[in-house]
């Protein structure tokens, strides 16, 4: 019988081989570096608090998901993702729009992550102050990410070109937070009732 346990060692494994992949022969090697860190940091930090801290399986495969979006975008740099090219072709766009999925990503899945650390961990279960509180972090991370890819252009100049990704849109850092904000609203929405038999199943499974 294959157990949740078992599937979650999956999904780390393919990550932890996807990295690799994403690693090889990437567009730009500091534009490779600067945009999988994430799945660097994380990936360990995930192992590493699995044991006290396990998340509901909703959560880890939507982490997977993020993760794969990164490492795509890392590789070829967002600009140049084939998949984005489709798209541009398909929907007659002026730009790749590969790094809006991203960014939509960015407030549609750590949502979720935030919420269920609040819920586990605070007074806000049930609370009308979770969703709101939610959003919030999930503008609030947004906000901090375009500071760092600015940290980066100040620090890198040109070199910080492919991993700014503006692709000439004098609006995309306000685009890239507004999509964040509606993927965090999205998400709650969609799946907030999923989350929540995700969370009892492991709280049934562990204990907490």
């Amino acid at each position: 019988m294959i157990t949740q346990k078992k599937l979650e060692f999956v999904l780390l494994l393919l990550c932890a081989a996807a990295l690799v992949v994403s690693g090889i022969g990437p567009f730009d090697r500091l534009t490779w570096f600067l945009e999988v860190w994430p799945v660097m940091l994380g990936l360990p930090l995930l192992v590493l608090t699995s044991g006290r801290f396990p998340l509901s399986f909703l959560v880890y495969v939507l982490l997977f998901v993020h993760a794969l979006i990164l490492l795509v975008g890392g590789h070829y740099s967002y600009a140049n993702v084939p998949l984005g090219f489709w798209l541009q072709d398909v929907f007659d766009f002026t730009r790749n729009h590969y790094d809006r999925i991203g960014h939509l990503a960015q407030g549609f899945i750590p949502a979720l992550l935030a919420r269920e650390i609040l819920v586990r961990t605070s007074p806000l279960k049930g609370s009308r102050w979770l969703p709101f509180l939610v959003v919030c972090f999930c503008l609030a991370f947004s906000a901090l990410y375009e500071l760092l890819e600015w940290a980066a252009a100040v620090v890198l100049g040109e070199g910080a070109d492919e991993f700014l990704g503006t692709q000439g849109d004098p609006w995309d850092t306000q685009t890239d937070m507004f999509l964040a904000l509606s993927g965090a609203v999205a998400s709650l929405l969609l799946l907030s009732k999923w989350h929540d038999r995700s969370m009892a199943r492991l709280t049934a499974a562990v204990g907490r």
